[in-house]
């Protein structure tokens, strides 16, 4: 894994560090647990992006082209805030050394209960754990991964059709047994649909993991990543760039899964967030 991400970021240093210098189009802001922070870093006004960094994550920093930040300063932090950021508690991300304090606000997320008919997705053994751990290390890598491709928007398209079965944040309980909440955004389309790149990328990682399924994670740049599980094929590999629109596998049943449908996730600053703050169009 690490040599096919080193590969890829000699490859996408190549692309180039531009950023448009029209007006991008952001992600919604929704300062909550699992949701994003816009913020102008007020009084730096470096004529390259400044170091940002949350949490020991680096963050993606873009101009203020936008009319909303626009003499604020030249520059806007967009943060990824993790579900388990505390309301109650002052959250710090530092830019070139510059303190940047905000808080959260509460949101309450709703309850689901599954029923998992394969104990072991539930309850692993030392096999299973161990396996999980490996692929866990990859999963964090490709989140991990930097690269600094021109961005044009900030906005996704859906990835698939279908109702959205189980959204982003759920407390979740498999078997009656509490786990971590739902990160990412359950798309129920039928066995075998269409599996689509929401925006431009290139892919960083392709595997069959134990919980996830076949899997596929897609770098967007600047911290940006999302990542798509369950699938019944993939259709990429790693090191391959996809444009909006393009096949990148379809639905699927594999994985700890109640019934076919497509877990889709985006990470900002290594931080799972909620995918409708990007989507243009709420359906």
């Amino acid at each position: 894994m690490r040599t096919v991400l080193a590969a890829l970021t000699l490859a996408l240093s190549t692309l180039t560090l531009s950023y448009s210098a029209t007006a991008m189009e952001l992600p919604e802001e929704s300062r909550v647990p699992g949701g994003i922070s816009l913020m102008p870093l007020t009084g730096l006004n470096t004529t390259t992006a400044p170091s940002a960094w949350y949490r020991g994550n680096r963050v993606m920093v873009i101009p203020s082209t936008n009319t909303d930040f626009q003499g604020q300063s030249p520059w806007l932090a967009i943060v990824g805030i993790p579900l388990s950021a505390k309301p109650d508690k002052e959250q710090l991300m530092k830019a070139d050394g510059v303190r940047f304090p905000f808080r959260v606000q509460d949101k309450a997320y709703k309850e689901q209960r599954l029923t998992v008919t394969n104990k072991r997705h539930v309850n692993p053994n030392k096999q299973d754990l161990a396996r999980y751990k490996r692929e866990k290390n990859e999963m964090t890598a490709a989140f991990t991964h930097w690269s600094s491709p021109d961005l044009a928007t900030l906005k996704f398209n859906l990835p698939a059709e279908g109702r959205f079965s189980s959204p982003f944040g759920l407390k979740r309980f498999f078997n009656d047994q509490p786990r971590n909440p739902h990160s990412g955004l359950d798309i129920a389309g039928g066995q075998g649909g269409a599996i689509k790149a929401p925006a431009t990328g290139t892919v960083v990682a392709v595997g069959d993991y134990f919980f996830n399924g076949n899997t596929v994670i897609i770098d967007h740049g600047h911290g940006l990543t999302t990542m798509y599980c369950h699938m019944s094929r993939t259709d990429v590999k790693p090191g391959d760039i996809v444009q909006t629109g393009d096949s990148i596998g379809a639905i699927g049943k594999t994985g700890r899964v109640t019934g076919p449908h497509l877990h889709w996730s985006v990470s900002l600053n290594n931080t799972r967030v909620d995918p409708l703050l990007f989507v243009d169009e709420k359906l």
